[in-house]
């Protein structure tokens, strides 16, 4: 792997887990001596993340973590909206049914485990599930352009998942409602898994407002250093 692809990974790992929070300073000279790439791969790498929206331009040093505020998560959710539904759409024509069933019976299974208090190990394994009926969804939707543009969502969506933490319950219901959308796709009706991803979009992102996890955008960062 070339040191500006390590850098860049290492980065975004970074953000999305929030060791480097929202209005984090990326300074050439600090990013280098901490990931142990020189600064013209880290150039490449910032420019990366720039490109992806995880990142910002910052006069004078660097760029800058960009921050989460309940107005770019409603943004978020209207481009999943139109991006989701459509590959749901698709995947429901193109798909094989038995392999939908298969993931709707295993995200049943997966809200039993969550409901009687799974450990984080457990969590681990239903996002894991999510990520395969994403990829199952994709792969059927077989749209090379449709692939691309949701997973740069999708990147942003582990922030927000990052900062809105376990609730067991809302995870227990997110289980039933992918086991819904799995099993929407299985029928083969585009308008029928359309509307289930819709629905399942609809109450995620009322949950985020009703818990208020958004944070405000930050304007004055900071400059944060991880040891």
């Amino acid at each position: 792997m070339r040191a500006s692809d390590r850098a860049y990974a290492a980065l975004r790992q970074d953000i999305v887990d929030w060791r480097l929070p929202p209005g984090t300073v990326l300074g050439e000279v600090e990013q280098s001596a901490r990931l142990g790439v020189s600064r013209t791969p880290l150039r490449e790498a910032l420019s990366r993340l720039t490109a992806d929206g995880l990142a910002a331009p910052h006069s004078g040093r660097g760029v800058v973590v960009t921050g989460i505020s309940l107005d770019t998560v409603a943004e978020l959710f209207e481009l999943r909206q139109a991006l989701e539904c459509k590959s749901a759409a698709l995947a429901a024509v193109r798909g094989q049914a038995p392999v939908f069933r298969s993931l709707a019976l295993r995200f049943r299974d997966a809200g039993e485990l969550i409901g009687s208090g799974g450990t984080d190990a457990d969590r681990g394994g239903y996002y894991e599930l999510v990520a395969e009926l994403d990829a199952a969804i994709d792969a059927a939707a077989a749209n090379s352009y449709l692939t691309q543009a949701l997973g740069n969502v999708r990147l942003h969506l582990a922030r927000v998942r990052r900062l809105a933490k376990d609730n067991p319950e809302r995870l227990l219901e997110t289980a039933g409602e992918h086991a819904t959308i799995a099993a929407a796709v299985a029928t083969g009706d585009p308008d029928l898994a359309g509307a289930s991803v819709s629905v399942h979009l609809h109450k995620s992102l009322e949950h985020l407002r009703s818990a208020r996890i958004a944070t405000p955008e930050i304007t004055t960062p900071e400059i944060r250093t991880i040891p």
